[in-house]
């Protein structure tokens, strides 16, 4: 719009299938041109899959990602026998019975400071001593919660690993299952291998709800 090469820097990324009710983007822009007629321009251009709801002027310092303090995200489970198509791209359909307290139980185990590299998508290109430095992270809640026929899964922390809060939830589904213990989550962030935890969820169920600064 304004001829600039412009490299807009997202709070984080998101696999295909993933949905964002408030993703944060910065970027440097030359062109002195006021926000509310940015906000308008960029939502005349872009897709209708993606709307801009705010746009603020922020500090030369400040970066969507590295300035981010926690974000929260939910994924999204539907109980019903019958998932309607309309609503089958945000979330994932589980009608089989589900041992939900024991999910419940399972979810706090992981608030804290842990090692996440059970539950973080291996990544060939980084090195194992980086793998144990960067896969540190601290959760600060983390709970399953039943709203009509959906039962939610809502976790806040300093930041994510790729593919963690769909592994996380791929874990707990096991332990609804009950072929795995809620206190099983200890043993499987100690083990701090991929292999110990559960399969990835699908995308369609997850959602990043906010980003704070």
């Amino acid at each position: 719009m304004t001829g600039e090469r412009v490299l807009p820097q997202g709070s984080g990324r998101t696999d295909a299938g993933v949905h964002a009710l408030a993703q944060i983007a910065s970027f440097a822009l030359e062109c002195p041109i006021p926000t509310e007629n940015l906000l308008n321009a960029l939502n005349h251009t872009l897709p209708v899959s993606i709307r801009v709801i705010k746009v603020e002027e922020a500090s030369p310092e400040f970066h969507a990602r590295h300035s981010a303090k926690a974000k929260t995200y939910e994924y999204r489970l539907l109980r019903t026998s019958i998932c309607s198509p309309f609503m089958a791209r945000y979330v994932h359909h589980h009608a089989y019975p589900l041992a939900e307290n024991l999910m419940k139980q399972a979810a706090g185990f992981v608030i804290g400071r842990y090692d996440f590299t059970s539950f973080a998508a291996v990544d060939s290109e980084r090195g194992k001593d980086d793998e144990e430095l960067d896969n540190i992270r601290t959760i600060f809640s983390s709970e399953w919660t039943t709203q009509d026929d959906m039962l939610i899964y809502k976790v806040r922390g300093d930041g994510f690993l790729h593919h963690m809060v769909r592994n996380l939830v791929g874990t707990f589904l096991l332990v609804g299952k009950c072929s795995l213990a809620a206190d099983a989550i200890l043993d499987i962030l100690a083990a701090r291998r991929r292999s110990e935890a559960g399969p990835t969820a699908p995308a369609s169920g997850l959602f990043l709800v906010s980003v704070e600064y």
